[in-house]
């Protein structure tokens, strides 16, 4: 039998297309050679021509998680995972805000010798307060309104103050840390370790404020 050559090397493109075109009719089997070798398959006698690969338009019908604002649908970080963690994220930041009240409360009652340390811890917390403000950010879009408190402060006895501080430190730390796990956020996950060290360290310097002061 006869074989029909169409090509420089001998062989029939077309028999390929027909079979080409059921199993995926938009690719090219062989960009750079067919063309050369045998028409378009458009011109094919009894071939439909291809049409062209439609952009499917995204669904309108996106839920919340989908619609974070300044992300993609579902982001590897501070998305749809560390919304879920939101409230505890909340409860946090008023923790650390409460903490810095108190310590430049402290502060101005304690003996001159622990004021600057405990300005330090004062700026400690509102530093990890700023950051969750801004891990807020990223999950929401939207700005952390923090509550107001206008509470007097006062601190009556010097070492029993110093021993609930470091209590209140430790918990945080162990809190942190518990948050760490309770999420699957990476970056979230990472954040919160972090905070939790820095807390414990925190507990550590009162510690040492209470060796001086017994």
């Amino acid at each position: 039998m006869e074989q029909d050559l169409h090509s420089p090397n001998g062989y029939d493109y077309r028999q390929y297309d027909r079979v080409w075109q059921r199993v995926a009719p938009n690719l090219e089997p062989y960009p750079g050679i067919r063309e050369a070798a045998v028409p378009a398959m458009a011109e094919l006698p009894g071939q439909p021509q291809a049409q062209p690969v439609q952009n499917t338009p995204p669904s309108a019908a996106l839920t919340a998680e989908e619609q974070l604002p300044g992300a993609q649908a579902n982001p590897c970080c501070m998305g749809s995972a560390a919304m879920e963690m939101l409230e505890v994220i909340e409860g946090f930041i008023e923790e650390e805000l409460a903490d810095r009240r108190y310590y430049l409360a402290f502060a101005h009652q304690a003996p001159s010798w622990a004021r600057q340390r405990l300005r330090d811890l004062a700026a400690a917390a509102g530093g990890r307060a700023k950051r969750l403000m801004a891990v807020y950010y990223l999950i929401t879009g939207q700005c952390y309104q923090a509550s107001i408190n206008c509470e007097r402060i006062f601190v009556s006895q010097w070492c029993s103050a110093l021993r609930e501080r470091y209590h209140v430190e430790a918990c945080n730390g162990l809190n942190y840390l518990r948050a760490a796990d309770g999420t699957t956020d990476p970056c979230l996950t990472r954040l919160l370790n972090q905070l939790g060290e820095e807390s414990y360290r925190d507990a550590d310097q009162l510690m040492a404020l209470l060796e001086r002061a017994l």
